[in-house]
This record gives structure tokens, sequence and C-alpha cells, in this order.
């Protein structure tokens, strides 16, 4: 079984190839499929538009949305065909995170001329207001898919140290 780091570092080499080859311009659901279909010939288990329930605080079921991408059962991806990535993006997938109780979610945009993918962890270890409950870091990578996920991160970490503000926390 792979880490969440392995998988988040597999969806973004993949993602980033799809970019280098199809470019921009394309409606969401051609990413979607591309991404989807990629993973899949990797070997790992990928559901397009999966339902996942959303859970009042305390635990009733009030609804339910559909995932673009849930992988392995443990990674929601978020896919936007869009000229940049914007706020209510960002509160979407946050949103998701918090009602279905899954830990981490990738939120990628195939729409900008730049490849962008951020991260973001919702920690399931503090209260249970977004704006408390969100441990999150985020990272936005425009790099060599050449580069690993942890050290790709570690050196955004780095960098981010002491500059909160480039830390969005809801």
């Amino acid at each position: 079984m792979r880490t969440i780091n392995e998988l988040c570092d597999i969806v973004r080499e993949t993602s980033y190839a799809i970019h280098l080859y199809h470019g921009h311009g394309h409606l969401e659901r051609v990413y979607e499929n591309a991404l989807a279909h990629r993973l899949r010939k990797l070997g790992l288990d990928v559901k397009q538009q999966h339902p996942l329930r959303v859970y009042d605080e305390d635990g009733t079921v009030i609804g339910d949305y559909s995932a673009d991408l849930l992988v392995e059962d443990s990674l929601i991806v978020e896919l936007k065909a869009a000229r940049a990535l914007a706020d209510e993006h960002v509160a979407q997938l946050l949103g998701y995170l918090k009602s279905a109780r899954v830990e981490h979610g990738l939120l990628i945009n195939f729409g900008s001329y730049k490849f962008q993918i951020k991260k973001y962890v919702l920690s399931q270890n503090t209260p249970s207001t977004l704006a408390k409950a969100l441990g999150c870091f985020v990272f936005n990578l425009f790099a060599s898919p050449l580069r690993s996920f942890a050290a790709e991160t570690s050196r955004l970490l780095i960098g981010l140290a002491g500059r909160r503000e480039h830390c969005q926390t809801v």
C-alpha cells in the first residue's frame, strides 16, 4: 500500500504529463477522463464522480456530493479548467474534505497555461469548525515532474517557514 505522499506524487506527475500533452483549453471532463485513465493504467483504484456522504457535526448523513476523483479511497482530487484558481475553488474542496471526513485533497487546474496544483490536509485531531480544523499546508508546483514530491514539499515548507500569510487557512 502506498503512503498518501506517494499517491500525491503520482497524481501530480501524471497530471503534469497530461497538461504537457493536452495543454489548456479542454473541458474539465476531458482532463478528468485522462487523469482517471492514466492512474488506472498505473494500477491505482480511481473512482470518477464518486458520491461521498456529507455528515453533520453529530454524524448524521445530511446529503452527498460527487468528488471528481477519489483515489485509493483516501485522496479527493478536485479538477478545474479555469484561467486561474479562485477562492471559491479552494472553499469547495475544503468543504468536501470537512463534510466527507476525508483528510487529504488535491486541487488541480488544467485551464491555465501554467500547471497549478495545491494540496490541502484537513487535520482530524482539532476542533470541528473549519477555521480551527484545517491544519493545512499548501503548495503550488510549477516544477518539473522529475522532482520528488517529498523534496518539493520540503523545499516549499522551508521557504514558507515564518511567513504564515502563505498558508491558506479558512
